[in-house]
C-alpha cells in the first residue's frame, strides 16, 4: 500500500500560507531533503487552495534546473480534493470525484510510490481523521510573521503522532518527521 506523506512548512508562530518566507532557508539542506521526499513519491495531492497557487507557480518554472524541483511538480500526477474545479489546466492533474476519504483510500490502496500533500488544511485535517495520513513533516523555520495562524480550524481532529526522525539544517531549520501513533 502507499504512504500517503504530509510536508507542510510553518513558522515558529503557526503559521503555514503564503509561505515565501521559506525562500531564504531553501539552501542545499533543504534541497536534499525535499529531493527524498519527491524521488519517493509518483503523486501529488492537493486541496484546491494549494492547487491555484502550485498550478500558477510551477508552470512557469525551469524545468531544466534540476535545483527547481519543477520537473517533478508539473510532471507527476497530481489529484485535487475540489468540489468547484471542473477543468484543471496543469497538466496531469485530476480532480478527485465523490467522497474525498474513499477517493483517497482508493488511491493509497493502488500500486505505485508515496503520495505527497503540501500544506495543512482541512484535506489534511479529514484525511487525519480517517486515519489515511502516514506520515507528516513539519519543515520548522526560525520566523515569526506576525500573522493569523493555522486558520484552517481543526474541530473534532484529534490525533496522536510520534517523533520517527528529525534534521536539523545549519540555517536553523528543523524537519520533525512524525507518524501516527497506535492508540490502544
Amino acid at each position: 500500500m502507499r504512504k500517503l506523506i504530509n510536508s507542510t512548512y510553518i513558522t515558529l508562530d503557526g503559521v503555514i500560507e503564503n509561505p515565501a518566507w521559506t525562500a531564504p532557508y531553501f539552501a542545499e539542506e533543504a534541497t536534499e531533503v525535499a529531493g527524498e521526499i519527491t524521488n519517493g513519491a509518483d503523486a501529488l495531492l492537493m486541496g484546491r487552495a494549494t492547487y491555484d497557487g502550485f498550478s500558477q507557480a510551477w508552470p512557469a518554472m525551469d524545468e531544466s534546473d534540476p535545483s527547481t524541483g519543477a520537473a517533478f511538480f508539473n510532471n507527476v500526477k497530481k489529484y485535487v480534493a475540489s468540489t468547484t474545479l471542473k477543468d484543471p489546466s496543469w497538466k496531469n492533474t485530476e480532480v478527485l470525484q465523490g467522497d474525498l476519504v474513499e477517493a483517497v483510500a482508493k488511491l493509497k490502496a493502488q500500486p505505485g510510490k508515496d503520495i505527497v500533500q503540501y500544506g495543512y488544511g482541512s484535506v489534511t485535517a479529514q484525511l487525519v481523521k480517517a486515519g489515511l495520513v502516514d506520515e507528516v513533516k513539519f519543515w520548522i523555520h526560525p520566523v515569526i510573521e506576525g500573522v493569523p495562524n493555522l486558520s484552517t480550524a481543526l474541530s473534532d481532529v484529534k490525533a496522536t503522532f510520534e517523533l520517527i526522525g528529525n534534521r536539523v539544517f545549519s540555517n536553523g531549520v528543523i524537519v520533525a518527521t512524525y507518524r501516527p501513533k497506535a492508540t490502544a
